[in-house]
């Protein structure tokens, strides 16, 4: 996957797939493509408020159909310049917007404490599960998304990563696979363990919002335990959401550091993290009315959702299966590893 947001060469090869002849400029050839994402999403998100179910997320939905759908059937070459349209300039958008999600002020609600368990964890489980991955084999870009994803925030994570990781769709559906299973898991998992061990309200907001994977995952395991724990756990998994800025900035530093390509080839900079910190920056100074929240949150779990759909729509289930289990493997123990280190120091530091 390209890195560049504005860079002349995607453009030419979305041209490139436009079939001759049929008379469309190069923007109208987006629009067969486009709709087919947007119309996964929109299904996707349907199904999700109908069925009310909070692990299954309508960016995992999204995904699921655009994989069935490109592999039950020829993709037309017209739909082709879309799907690239949205993996790239689409994604781009909605992590910027996911920026109206948070604000500054909101990290610090949960006190030097928590912004300690927050930042210390994130960043062990990622080093570690990328450690753990050169041991098992996995493959480096593969490794990376499965880290970001457990480590911060689920797909939202693994999308914005690969913008610099360039992994390809297949590492993404499996990335986005593992964080699912393993957050699934650990909603259902954690509450169990909090009342075995008697664990408060706020440590086991701070458990909760500081180690699972997804933030539907989060709400529906932490209120389990009452609205102190709901609250404490959304504002930890919020603060994880914005270090997903200097992560992306620092992931995209050590390739330009490690390139080895041709002189003067160099990964570019993620521009879009900028864009997500400038949303962030907005939100904190202006307050939006409610509404308009609510809208810009389904805005952007939309085009997340098409975003995901054409992620899906690229996916060949034969390479899918071609990565064998040891990425799973590292998935289940990148888990164990966020929640084990999470709730020793969340145990540590209690007061």
């Amino acid at each position: 996957m390209a890195s560049d947001i504005g860079s002349a060469a995607e453009m030419s090869a979305a041209e490139k797939d436009i079939p001759q002849g049929a008379g469309l400029s190069p923007l109208l050839g987006l629009v067969p493509g486009l709709v087919l994402t947007c119309a996964i999403a929109a299904i996707a998100l349907g199904l999700h408020n109908e069925l009310g179910i909070a692990t299954l997320s309508p960016l995992l939905l999204s995904i699921v159909i655009g994989i069935g759908v490109g592999n039950l059937m020829p993709l037309p070459a017209v739909v082709r310049p879309g799907i690239s349209f949205s993996l790239k300039r689409v994604l781009r958008l909605a992590v910027i917007l996911l920026g109206l999600q948070l604000t500054f002020s909101e990290i610090g609600a949960i006190g030097l404490r928590g912004i300690l368990i927050v930042t210390v964890t994130l960043g062990a489980t990622f080093m570690a599960t990328k450690a753990m991955g050169q041991l098992l084999g996995v493959e480096r870009r593969l490794s990376e998304l499965i880290a970001a994803g457990t480590s911060v925030c689920g797909a939202s994570a693994v999308l914005a990563t690969n913008l610099v990781t360039g992994g390809r769709d297949e590492d993404v559906a499996y990335a986005v696979a593992c964080v699912t299973v393993f957050g699934t898991l650990a909603m259902l998992l954690d509450p169990v363990i909090a009342h075995a061990i008697g664990l408060g309200a706020v440590d086991y907001g701070l458990w909760t919002g500081g180690t699972i994977h997804e933030v539907a995952q989060v709400v529906a395991a932490a209120f389990q335990d009452g609205t102190e724990a709901g609250h404490v756990a959304t504002v930890a998994k919020l603060g994880r959401v914005i270090l997903l800025a200097p992560l992306v900035l620092w992931i995209g530093f050590i390739r330009f550091r490690d390139t080895t390509g041709p002189v003067g080839q160099r990964p570019p900079l993620p521009w879009f993290v900028f864009g997500f910190l400038a949303m962030v920056g907005f939100n904190s100074l202006v307050s939006l009315p409610a509404e308009a929240h609510q809208v810009m949150v389904t805005v952007t779990t939309f085009l997340l959702g098409a975003a995901l759909a054409a992620m899906g729509l690229e996916t060949n289930i034969v390479k899918l299966k071609a990565e064998g289990l040891r990425p799973l493997l590292l998935g289940a123990l990148a888990w164990v590893f966020i929640s084990v280190f999470g709730l020793a120091l969340v145990m540590a530091t209690a007061g």
